[in-house]
């Protein structure tokens, strides 16, 4: 559990305690915070762990991975990986047991400005977005609309002034651009713009990801510190599930680790489709698939970063549709987390995505189940956890807002309880029975740790009926995109200086107005 205790000695009395109250805590006694443990909740047994172990070493070891790049061919086959005749790879047991055991396991995934870097180490928990929507929900209008690059940089720009978002992997495709060469550059031109937190894309192929790290240099400053603090990582479905390599997104990894980015290994299947419909049987497939990946990367370079992605989804087997915000899919992402933990390697899995098409209850309930046990599962990076409907077709800028409340709650649950003589408050009740008011409200005890304990909702309304009248009924998404509205109406404290944004123009064909 955190260590969450406060002094509770006050001096001021109650004026002091309401000017304590209205200003903000510093970080380390916040009742919630980036990179808190969690790993409290195990849906699988020590036995189950091993037994899934086991079964995707004998995936790998009897089954392989076919269409692997010649380039990938030789960097495993070099580590000590068997090519067959049937032009699968596979992989020694021995061989992945010494990858793991060598494998980096002090990933940190740096921001812009170095004051909301993810240590990935441990069960340390981070919510973010991601994902490939292709559509943007309007929701005044309830429909459906293409993304575009605009759509992308104020995503980032909210992504910004959220405390519970804490990196930024692209949620959307900007489909105004046709080109994926323009594409994929203003992609990472249009979240750096946006945010300084940690930031996540793609690359549809190997040779626009030179253009892009030059881009990058002229972010950072040069090279040089590019190298030592890589603030952008790439997001790489490096397998086609099931047990194939992605022949192009492989050459785009082997570019990125080579330029030192930081490699998301991303295996995405589908269970009943391209993974198998039982949830042990999916964890497996996807196990074994980022055990090849780590084998990859460390055999093109020892000891890159890199975070282990195993993405398998839900599926609706009656029609084939994705499931993102079912229970089934909550139970893969936990035990997909624990999974990392058996491990102890930096990990990531999808949760908080909503089958539901617009910001309402049913959204509520799909996202809020999966981000909770991801938490508590101790992932590392959950990614998808906010904004994501229609099982990731659509993105919603309102309902990103919302789910930073949304997160801030799941957080209080990761934090969980803290046992000790404080807490236990032995003391208090004693104080409060034996002479004195009979109640706790307005106790110093009680005010003393009401913002320590505590996590309050921006837009929740705990309002009683009547109030909640007397105020004019308020709408949790009106309150959402007037939040949007207030944000976009300001420029974005992320953006280049004049100087940087001048040569990035003069360099690539940037669609963002300057």
């Amino acid at each position: 559990m955190n260590d969450q205790n406060r002094n509770s000695a006050r001096s001021g009395g109650r004026a002091a305690r309401r000017a304590a109250r209205a200003s903000a805590l510093p970080d380390h006694l916040r009742p919630i915070r980036p990179g808190m443990s969690g790993g409290t909740l195990n849906v699988l047994s020590q036995q189950d762990m091993e037994r899934i172990h086991n079964a995707a070493l004998d995936a790998l070891e009897r089954i392989g991975l076919a269409d692997a790049p010649q380039s990938g061919i030789d960097y495993l086959v070099g580590a000590g990986c068997i090519l067959g005749e049937d032009r699968r790879i596979r992989f020694p047991r021995a061989l992945v047991e010494d990858t793991l055991a060598r494998a980096n396991r002090s990933v940190t995934l740096y921001s812009r400005d170095g004051k909301t870097d993810l240590d990935l180490s441990g069960s340390r928990v981070h919510y973010g977005t991601a994902g490939a929507a292709v559509h943007m929900v309007d929701v005044e209008g309830r429909e459906y609309r293409d993304s575009t690059v605009q759509d992308l940089h104020d995503a980032a720009r909210i992504c910004e002034q959220l405390d519970n978002i804490h990196f930024v992997q692209r949620p959307m495709v900007c489909r105004d651009i046709p080109d994926n060469r323009d594409m994929d550059l203003n992609t990472v031109y249009a979240c750096c713009a946006g945010t300084f937190k940690h930031v996540g894309t793609s690359f549809t192929d190997p040779s626009f990801v030179k253009p892009a790290i030059e881009m990058l240099h002229l972010i950072a400053g040069g090279e040089d510190k590019w190298r030592e603090r890589p603030f952008v990582s790439n997001s790489n479905c490096f397998v086609v599930p099931p047990m194939k390599f992605a022949t192009e997104s492989c050459l785009v990894m082997e570019e990125c680790i080579n330029y030192g980015m930081p490699v998301l290994l991303l295996s995405a299947g589908m269970a009943g489709a391209t993974a198998p419909s039982t949830i042990a049987g999916a964890i497996v497939q996807a196990v074994a698939e980022c055990l090849a990946g780590l084998v990859y990367v460390n055999a093109v370079k020892p000891g890159a970063p890199a975070v282990f992605g195993t993405w398998p989804f839900g599926l609706d087997l009656r029609t084939g549709a994705m499931t993102g915000g079912s229970g089934e899919q909550a139970l893969l992402t936990a035990g997909c987390a624990q999974m990392h933990r058996f491990y102890d390697l930096p990990g990531g899995a999808a949760a908080g995505i909503a089958d539901s098409k617009l910001p309402d209850m049913q959204a509520g309930w799909e996202q809020m189940c999966s981000n909770v046990m991801a938490g508590l599962s101790g992932l590392n990076m959950v990614y998808e956890a906010a904004g994501m409907h229609a099982s990731l077709l659509g993105f919603c800028h309102e309902s990103l807002i919302l789910s930073d409340d949304l997160i801030g709650q799941a957080l209080r649950c990761v934090r969980g309880i803290e046992v000790n003589d404080e807490t236990l408050a032995l003391d208090q009740i004693a104080q409060v029975c034996l002479g004195g008011s009979g109640h706790y409200l307005g106790t110093d005890a009680t005010l003393s740790r009401m913002q320590l304990d505590h996590v309050y909702p921006t837009y929740g309304d705990r309002t009683s009926p009547k109030e909640w009248a007397e105020i004019g009924k308020p709408d949790l998404v009106a309150k959402a995109k007037a939040r949007k509205e207030q944000i976009l109406a300001e420029r974005s404290p992320a953006r280049f200086d004049p100087v940087t944004d001048a040569a990035i123009r003069a360099q690539f064909n940037i669609f963002l107005r300057a």
